[in-house]
């Protein structure tokens, strides 16, 4: 064993074969050779956390492959020597801003030929895989002969969620090693999978653990591992008609989840299986086009912006959460998730409310959380020991934070403050969930003021990842880089936003959703106007998302927005106050515009002939949330234009594809959008004119 050294690495130690020399030739690699003449190849990408494939970072690769050549091992094993995992993906900094097809075939040609390079050398070889092996990772563990997974490791190609399919030969050699229905599925949702799912697959040839490395590599290397072989359906998809029968299911379950003209990947990869899955040679060269053709739309390119938006969010958030312990007060439909949520994600939260059920209620529904996005059952049972019910409020006197899911009513949420606030630590932060109600009229009666700030989540707490971080302006500075702080440590992306009504998101959701209760007034079809959005690319239409979020919460935010911004937003029709008081509140009552069935909008087809979707329609629709975005912008409310896009796709699910309301009218050219928003105003009202804003929007 003394010639083997183990590595510790955080608190993973990984089996790196022997210690490499600290001088060695390359930047981003370390190459040494066991006893046994196998060579190891050890990838830590200098001054990165994760490895990633770069350009330079697969110009050494090759340098090395050739290196290992003239030098002839027993074998060749590649394993990672970054404790995050085996490989991250391609270097997505490289794809930003590609604009000519040919250029970046050109690029994915040279990257290509590593690949193959890998899988044409003549001696065994071995991935060993740890942590994430994702996209380009997995393509390149694709290419050597046999792949040994560490227990924990996670496998997938997330491409599709850039607007691409894979790019380093994966569709070739994904597909002619596991059944087609199931590799092309991978690729075509973006999933990841386990270690045990991976092997149950042939995607890997074994599961094993750490301090069983040297054996399980033995074993490989020395032809005792039985390997993974393609399967009876893998060979028939050899055959064009089967391809074809396969594809047409493909597409059509591709339809429903997303269409064409918005999302090309997915039909370009079933595409490209259908004509060249027959030949791995053909199926390779074809990939490199579709792949370039793919990099350059529209859509790839602002799916690419938007990873990059998430990732200076997740900067906004800072480190250093100090918050062990949270109290929810209110444990209704958003107060009992937020709990959840954060006991899922590994604090202990104490939930309060005036009675037991509203508590049991939402342990129910975290328990149903769990079940869905734990996967080992004691990790499961650890969450809900977390998340503790609390009747008698003594969670108060402990917590780092408070945060308050009461009612939206000014009286009582101030009640509740004077309550709990003498009872509160010296350093505990203060938050309230409220949608609607300015942080300068929650804070007159506090004793101390500067610990008050808002964390507004969004419904549903699990899926949305965006919070609100508002603050008012006697705020202390480092409370608020706390609740930031805190934000990111429960897997949720900060949005920093000063307290005026309605925040950013609801302000400009606001308009969207009361133009829609307008064209109801003008006597068109409610499935009508929810199909105009959806064809521009929301995730669902707003009158479905009125239901959603419930007709008395919609009701209350736009009374409380008209107060603050007058003829400004679309007026709150009558019948809707009557919905409202029959008690037609939408999904949670069962019926608002439309009749809900298990969590489901019930919907019957639109007639064949009739109306049809507008360009105008959509405009009345998406265009005034750009325009309040602008003037979130220009009132200092938000204060960069990257983060108001971010918030709109991660808070309200924004068509992603569009890159966000600021980068859409951007993209369709201010004058456009200011000359339509005034021919709007002058045939609708005054509701549509431009803001002032879009004079300095660049």
């Amino acid at each position: 064993m003394d010639s083997k050294i183990m590595t510790a690495l955080g608190d993973r130690v990984l089996a790196l074969g022997p210690k490499p020399a600290t001088d060695g030739p390359y930047k981003h690699f370390k190459l040494t050779r066991d006893a046994d003449g196998v060579a190891w190849l050890l990838f830590d990408r200098a001054e990165t956390s994760a490895n990633t494939l770069s350009s330079d970072v697969m110009e050494e690769f090759d340098a090395v492959l050739a290196a290992i050549e003239t030098e002839r091992p027993a074998g060749l094993v590649i394993r990672s020597a970054k404790p995050s995992g085996f490989i991250a993906g391609a270097d997505v900094n490289e794809f930003r801003g590609a604009s000519d097809p040919d250029m970046v075939e050109t690029r994915i040609r040279a990257a290509h030929a590593v690949v193959d390079h890998l899988e044409a050398l003549r001696l065994p070889t071995v991935a060993v895989i740890h942590g994430f092996c994702l996209g380009g990772g997995l393509e390149v563990a694709l290419a050597c002969q046999t792949r040994i997974a560490i227990e924990g490791a996670r496998f997938g190609f997330p491409e599709v969620m850039l607007g691409l399919h894979p790019g380093l030969g994966g569709t070739a050699r994904f597909t002619a090693l596991v059944n087609p229905t199931q590799s092309m599925t991978l690729m075509l949702t973006g999933r990841t999978i386990d270690a045990r799912r991976a092997r149950s697959l042939g995607l890997v040839d074994t599961v094993t653990q750490e301090r069983h490395v040297h054996n399980a590599v033995k074993d490989a290397l020395f032809g005792r591992l039985k390997r993974a072989r393609p399967g009876l359906l893998t060979r028939a998809a050899g055959f064009g008609f089967v391809r074809g029968l396969l594809a047409k299911r493909m597409r059509s379950e591709a339809a429903k989840a997303a269409s064409r003209e918005h999302y090309p990947a997915p039909y370009a990869l079933i595409d490209l299986w259908e004509t060249h899955g027959g030949s791995k040679i053909a199926m390779l060269r074809a990939e490199q086009a579709s792949f370039a053709k793919l990099m350059v739309t529209p859509t790839a390119q602002n799916l690419i912006r938007v990873f990059f938006l998430r990732e200076q969010m997740k900067k906004a958030a800072g480190s250093g959460n100090a918050v062990k312990h949270v109290h929810v007060i209110g444990a209704g439909a958003m107060g009992g998730d937020i709990a959840a949520w954060c006991a899922g994600q590994g604090l202990r939260v104490s939930l309060a409310d005036m009675k037991a059920e509203p508590i049991a209620g939402a342990v129910k529904r975290a328990n149903e959380l769990y079940g869905k996005i734990i996967r080992k059952p004691t990790d499961v049972r650890d969450a809900l020991d977390r998340l503790i019910p609390d009747m008698d409020g003594e969670g108060v006197r402990n917590a780092d934070l408070i945060i308050e899911a009461v009612p939206e009513k000014l009286e009582l949420k101030q009640k509740v403050y004077a309550g709990i606030e003498p009872r509160m630590k010296p350093g505990a932060i203060l938050a309230t969930n409220t949608s609607s109600i300015p942080l300068q009229d929650l804070r007159t009666t506090l004793a101390r003021p500067e610990r008050l700030v808002g964390l507004h989540f969004f419904n549903p707490v699990s899926r949305l990842q965006l919070v609100e971080v508002v603050s008012h302006d006697g705020n202390d500075p480092q409370v608020l880089k706390e609740a930031l702080a805190f934000v990111g440590a429960i897997d949720r992306l900060p949005l920093a936003v000063k307290s005026s009504p309605g925040f950013l998101v609801n302000r400009a959701l606001t308009p969207y959703m009361l133009e829609a209760m307008v064209m109801l007034d003008e006597k068109t079809d409610q499935r009508l106007i929810d199909a105009a959005a959806e064809q521009f690319g929301m995730p669902m239409g707003p009158i479905e998302l009125a239901d959603q979020v419930g007709l008395d919460i919609c009701l209350d935010v736009g009374d409380m927005l008209r107060t603050k911004f007058g003829d400004l937003l679309p007026p709150t029709p009558a019948w809707l106050r009557e919905k409202v008081t029959k008690g037609e509140l939408g999904r949670k009552s069962g019926k608002g515009f439309y009749v809900w069935k298990d969590g489901k909008a019930e919907k019957a087809q639109r007639p064949e002939t009739g109306p049809r979707v507008t360009d105008q329609m959509i405009d009345r629709l998406v265009l005034p949330m750009s325009n309040v975005c602008v003037a979130a912008l220009r009132e200092g409310i938000v204060d960069n234009a990257d983060a108001v896009d971010g918030a709109m796709i991660f808070g309200t699910g924004y068509a992603p594809f569009r890159g966000g309301p600021l980068n859409y009218a951007r993209t369709r050219g201010v004058e456009n959008v200011v000359s339509t928003l005034r021919a709007l105003a002058e045939r609708f009202g005054e509701r549509f004119a431009p803001d002032p804003g879009w004079d300095n929007f660049k």
